[in-house]
């Protein structure tokens, strides 16, 4: 009994620290691709401007779609389905 408890803080404190930093390096891509946007529409480029923004989007899409991955992966370990 007390083994499952230790597991369920192990995965439990994995998990919180996970989402801290895919927060971070959510918060890193989107600030980069603000600055490079900002910085592409001043110089009169808006249509390069507009695709590093969709690139942008597109690197957390896959950030997130890890992370959901990872989710259900977890999901299942804890609750044994295979």
């Amino acid at each position: 009994e007390k083994t499952s408890d230790a597991r369920r803080c192990r995965l439990f404190d994995r998990f919180c620290l996970m989402s801290i930093d895919i927060i971070f390096k959510i918060a890193g891509v989107g600030i980069v691709t603000a600055l490079i946007n900002s910085i592409l529409e001043k110089s009169d480029k808006k249509e390069i401007a507009t695709l590093v923004t969709l690139a942008g989007l597109v690197i957390v899409l896959v950030m997130v779609v890890d992370l959901i991955g990872t989710f259900f992966g977890t999901l299942k370990s804890i609750f044994g389905l295979y």
